[in-house]
């Protein structure tokens, strides 16, 4: 007899339906009893899936079948685990499996994911997560806190986390669009993996930012009026920590973050995932016509550059490259800060007197800094006019307590 099929939620419907499953079992397929069997064989599953799910076997007994299977000893699992103190550690259930040692157990010995993750369906990682994140300098990242906000263990007891602590660090952020952004040290550079090592530091001063709430972001507001004003802001002595909100209130982020090592990096100019600009900067010359310079280069890639197929700049300001967007960046930096006509009337030379120099920014209000900065790289000349461009001033003021 026909049971009515419908859902099973009850004890008394699942005897039921196995009851009439047994009265069709060898019925045709493709006929209405057969169809009907498949149907009830489906409900059937259904409900003991959910009423009778199948434990997975622990991460354990699954690696000591694997090793019986394959004859394997303790020590074959040290290329797996780590050493021999932590293969045993592990095997006694005293040590937690890690990310890197289930990605290798895995890969190397064929043994399920969801099995050493213990969760039904559960797949590792993106391997594209590792293969960028291996070359972070995670010692670096470590010493300088990056992980503190999940993570309050020693260097040692974070190595052996590292996959883990790499995927909480780089969050939401989509791996594949830090691999493929445009980035400038990527030619005529020695350091290996700079890539890689600038895109940690990308995603550090983005996570940074994401803590900024600001008013919404409109191109528009990058007018020349607006580098000028900003550029006034260089006169008053705490002028670059008035810049950041001088720029934060125009929707821009603006992040002070030092430079990791081999990357030198002076600043970046990048966008976050809402569209809005990031512009960031190292500080790694701590002076005022080094801090206004790029900060001005970097805006300037703001409002001509940055688009959804260029999102991120990174810029070593000394490193006099070709390209034409520094140079066009350059050349909007310059302007801004002094219009070329201005400059060109100013009369100031590399043989102007400090005071000559003083006069012209006083009268432009802007930074002495910025005209003697200029008039020593354009000239090339780097050891004069240093009681004007504002040596160990910087620093200090995004890092009081350094």
């Amino acid at each position: 007899m026909m049971v009515d099929v419908k859902v099973i939620k009850t004890e008394k419907d699942y005897e039921k339906i196995l009851k009439r499953i047994d009265e069709i079992f060898d019925a045709e397929p493709d006929t209405p009893k057969g169809d009907e069997l498949e149907l009830l064989v489906t409900l059937v599953e259904l409900y003991e899936k959910e009423k009778y799910p199948i434990n997975l076997p622990s991460p354990i007994a699954a690696i000591k079948f694997r090793m019986e299977q394959q004859g394997l000893k303790n020590k074959d699992l040290i290329p797996y685990i780590g050493n021999k103190s932590k293969v045993s550690e592990v095997l006694s259930g005293k040590r937690p499996l890690s990310l890197g040692m289930i990605r290798k157990l895995h890969e190397g010995l064929g043994i399920p994911a969801d099995v050493l993750i213990q969760e039904i369906g559960e797949k590792l990682p993106d391997s594209l997560i590792m293969k960028h994140g291996i070359n972070f300098p995670f010692t670096e990242m470590f010493r300088r806190g990056w992980f503190k906000n999940f993570f309050d263990g020693t260097l040692a007891q974070a190595k052996e986390l590292m996959e883990e602590l790499i995927i909480k660090f780089i969050g939401d952020f989509d791996i594949q669009d830090f691999a493929l952004c445009y980035n400038r040290k990527s030619e005529n550079q020695e350091t290996e993996n700079i890539n890689d090592i600038l895109m940690a530091w990308r995603i550090r001063v983005m996570n940074l930012a994401i803590a900024e709430k600001l008013p919404k972001w409109k191109k528009e507001v990058l007018t020349d009026n607006f580098f000028s004003c900003l550029a006034k802001l260089s006169y008053l002595d705490e002028g670059p920590k008035l810049a950041k909100e001088f720029l934060n209130k125009a929707g821009i982020h603006f992040i002070v973050e030092e430079h990791l090592e081999k990357s030198h990096l002076d600043g970046s100019s990048m966008l976050m995932p809402d569209g809005s600009p990031l512009i960031a900067m190292t500080l790694r010359y701590d002076r005022l016509d080094s801090f206004w310079f790029t900060l001005f280069h970097e805006l300037a890639h703001v409002k001509k550059h940055l688009a959804e197929n260029n999102t991120a700049y990174f810029d070593d300001i000394t490193n006099e490259m070709g390209k034409r967007i520094e140079r066009e960046a350059d050349a909007y930096a310059k302007e801004m800060l002094i219009p070329m006509n201005i400059w060109k009337t100013s009369g100031l030379t590399i043989s102007s007197a400090p005071q000559a120099i003083r006069y012209f920014a006083d009268e432009q209000h802007i930074s002495p800094a910025i005209p003697a900065g200029r008039l020593r790289f354009e000239n090339k000349k780097y050891t004069v006019f240093n009681n004007l461009i504002g040596n160990g001033i910087v620093r200090r003021m995004f890092y009081p307590q350094k």
